[in-house]
């Protein structure tokens, strides 16, 4: 499951991004939108679009940055 929203501004969601960020303002953001889905979207355009994906895509794209895949 993937899709997107235009205005990410317009989700009832708390976003994070990683603690290894720093104060820099080019990361990326996650959001909790439902049971399954999570929201991504670019932290310097937080009325910018996002992305919609299950909770298991999620997972295996950090699984694959850990090891090297991407």
């Amino acid at each position: 499951m993937t899709s997107h929203i235009e205005d990410a501004s317009t989700l009832r969601a708390t976003w994070w991004k990683s603690s290894a960020s720093g104060t820099q303002s080019d990361c990326v953001e996650f959001a909790r939108v439902a049971e399954q889905t999570a929201a991504i979207r670019d932290s310097k355009r937080p009325t910018g679009p996002a992305l919609l994906v299950g909770h298991s895509a999620v997972g295996a794209m950090v699984d694959a940055l850990k090891s090297g895949a991407l």
